[in-house]
C-alpha cells in the first residue's frame, strides 16, 4: 500500500477498549486510522490471553493481542491519576473518534465521559462498548465471552437436540461487538461528516451477538415459534415443522447443503438432480418431482426423508473440492465446511492477495495475517503495522507530539503516569 489512499488516512481514534471492543479499533486502523491503543502502565489484562508464540507466555508475544491490535500505535497512561486525566484531555483535542468499553458510569466519575469530552472536541464520536450496553437492568454486569454466547442465544441454538446447549471454541462475542461498534462508529462519523454534529454510540455484546444467529428470532415473530438445538439440521423452514439435514459427511470431511425453494433454490435443486444423473446417480422419484412447483414451507418430513435419502450417497462419493468445483460450475447453492489450513489455502483468497507478511523484528519472524476486509474502488485497507509492544510510543506521542520534556517524561514514567 502506498499509505496515500486510506479510507480514514486523516483521522484519530483513541482507543481505550478492552476484548469486546479491540476489534472495532482494528476495523477503523485496517482502513488508514491513526489508531492510538492507550494501556495501563504495565500492559493491558488481555495481553495475558493465549495462545501465545512459540508457546512462550509473554504479554508481548499472546497471539489473540497482535491479531487484535495490529494497525494500532500505543501508549500507556494511568487515567485515574489527575496528571493522566489532564494528558488524556490533550490527546482528545486532537482526536475524531474515542473508543471504550469501561462498565457505564466509570469514565463520568473521572470527568472522561462523552459529556465532558465533546465540550473539549466539537464533533467527537465516542464509541462505548459493554457487554449489555449502556442503559438497561443487566448494565451494569460485566461477563465473559461464556455469558454472551448464553445470553445472546447462540448457545441454546448450538448442539445436538439431546445434548446440552454448546459454546463455539473459538470465542466470537468479541468480534461480534467490536464490528458492530464499528459499523455504528462510521454510521455517526457519516452523520457528522453532514452535519457537523458527534454523538455516543452505545454497542451492546449481546445485541451484536444476536446476529450470529439472525434467523432464529424471524421464526417467533412470523410463526410465534422458538427454534431448538437440532444438531447438523434446521427445524422451522416448513409449516410442517420437517426437519431439514444442514451439514453432510463427503469423502474427505462435511459439506453443507440445505434442500431450497423459491426460484434460486429450486434451480439448484434441478441442477442437483442433473449432477447426480450425470454420475449414474438418483432415483426416478427426483428425476419426475416437479421443482418449479416444489415449496419449502408447505413440504412435510416424509418427502424431506425420501429427498435426503437420496443425497447422501452422493454427497459421500464427493471430496470438498469436487463438490466445491460442482457448485461453481452449476452456479448452485452450497459450500464445503473448511478447516483452517483450506482456509488459509482456498484460491478465491489467494487471488486476492488476502494474506499479509507482517514483520516482527523482535520476534525474528515474519507473521502472516489476515489482510484487507475489502477492497474499494477508490482507498486502501489492509495490515500496515503489527501491533504495538508495551509502552512503544510514549517517546513518539508525549514527547513528539504533545511537546514533553524529557524531565517531564522521567517524572511521570517514575509515577506511573505512563
Amino acid at each position: 500500500m502506498n499509505g496515500r489512499d486510506e479510507v480514514l488516512l486523516p483521522y484519530r481514534v483513541l482507543d481505550l477498549a478492552d476484548e469486546f471492543g479491540f476489534f472495532c479499533g482494528k476495523i477503523l486502523g485496517d482502513l488508514g486510522a491513526d489508531v492510538l491503543l492507550i494501556e495501563a502502565p504495565g500492559g493491558h489484562p488481555a495481553r495475558k490471553i493465549g495462545p501465545f508464540f512459540q508457546d512462550d507466555p509473554d504479554p508481548e508475544k499472546s497471539l489473540f493481542w497482535l491479531s487484535y491490535n495490529n494497525n494500532k500505535r500505543g501508549i500507556t497512561l494511568d487515567l485515574e491519576a489527575p496528571e493522566g486525566q489532564a494528558l488524556f484531555k490533550r490527546l482528545v483535542q486532537t482526536a475524531d473518534f474515542v473508543i471504550e468499553s469501561f462498565p457505564p458510569g466509570y469514565l463520568k466519575q473521572l470527568s472522561l465521559d462523552y459529556d465532558e469530552l465533546s465540550r473539549l472536541r466539537k464533533g467527537l464520536v465516542f464509541t462505548s462498548i459493554t457487554p449489555y450496553g449502556q442503559g438497561g437492568p443487566w448494565s451494569g454486569y460485566r461477563a465473559s465471552d461464556l455469558e454472551i454466547m448464553a445470553a445472546s442465544g447462540c448457545m441454546s441454538l448450538t448442539g445436538e437436540a439431546d445434548g446440552p446447549p454448546l459454546r463455539i471454541s473459538l470465542p466470537q462475542s468479541t468480534a461480534w461487538s467490536g464490528l458492530y461498534a464499528a459499523a455504528g462508529t462510521l454510521i455517526a462519523h457519516y452523520h457528522r461528516q453532514q452535519t457537523g454534529q458527534g454523538q455516543q454510540v452505545d454497542a451492546s455484546a449481546q445485541s451484536a451477538t444476536l446476529w450470529a444467529h439472525s434467523h432464529a428470532y424471524a421464526f417467533w415473530r412470523m410463526n410465534r415459534e422458538l427454534q431448538r438445538r437440532s444438531g447438523p439440521y434446521v427445524i422451522g423452514r416448513s409449516v410442517t415443522g420437517a426437519k431439514m439435514r444442514v451439514f453432510w459427511p463427503c469423502k474427505d470431511g462435511y459439506v453443507n447443503f440445505i434442500i431450497y425453494g423459491g426460484p434460486a433454490g429450486r434451480k439448484t435443486n434441478r441442477a442437483l438432480v442433473e449432477w447426480m444423473e450425470s454420475k449414474g446417480m438418483g432415483s426416478k422419484l427426483l428425476r419426475e418431482k416437479d421443482w418449479e412447483s416444489f415449496e419449502i414451507a408447505q413440504v412435510t418430513q416424509k418427502e424431506i426423508d425420501e429427498i435426503e435419502q437420496e443425497l447422501e450417497g452422493f454427497f459421500r462419493s464427493l471430496t470438498k473440492k469436487e463438490f466445491l468445483d460442482g457448485v461453481l460450475e452449476r452456479n448452485m447453492l452450497g459450500y464445503p465446511v473448511n478447516t483452517v489450513p483450506e482456509i488459509l489455502n482456498d484460491a478465491q483468497l489467494q487471488s486476492r492477495h488476502y494474506w499479509q507478511k507482517v514483520e516482527h523484528r523482535e520476534l525474528q519472524q515474519q507473521i502472516l495475517y489476515p489482510g484487507p476486509f475489502a477492497q474499494f474502488e477508490r482507498g486502501s485497507c489492509g495490515v500496515r503495522r503489527r501491533a504495538p509492544r508495551i509502552g512503544e510510543h510514549n517517546q513518539e506521542v508525549y514527547g513528539g507530539e504533545l511537546g514533553l520534556k524529557e524531565h517531564e517524561l522521567s517524572r511521570l514514567r517514575k509515577t506511573r503516569v505512563i
